[in-house]
């Protein structure tokens, strides 16, 4: 089973993002998956959040203006967890960097 966190972010102003993670990986193998639980920074109200949608492969959507290391726990449906992270990362959009 090869399973990877995946992210999208939308700059919303104000250093402030729009992100999304979701579990990439081969169709039988997001079968296989019961729920997905991201970690959060402790800032974050309810940062303990757990997405069964397999339909959206496991997302979570959240906004923020913070980077950190993310905890995924996979649960599987026969029982048995795979433990993955990710670091949360946001680029500012290129027409609004500041020149030197």
């Amino acid at each position: 089973m090869n399973l990877i966190v995946a992210q999208s972010q939308k700059y919303e102003g104000n250093q402030t993002w729009r992100w999304s993670l979701w579990i990439e990986g081969l169709p039988a193998d997001l079968d296989r998956i019961k729920s997905v639980t991201y970690t959060l920074h402790p800032t974050f109200p309810e940062p303990i959040r757990t997405v069964t949608d397999r339909a959206s492969k496991f997302q979570l959507r959240c906004s923020g203006w913070g980077i950190f290391r993310i905890p995924v726990r996979v649960r599987l449906k026969e029982g048995g967890t795979v433990e993955l992270a990710h670091q949360l990362q946001f680029a500012v959009p290129r027409n609004l960097r500041e020149e030197d």
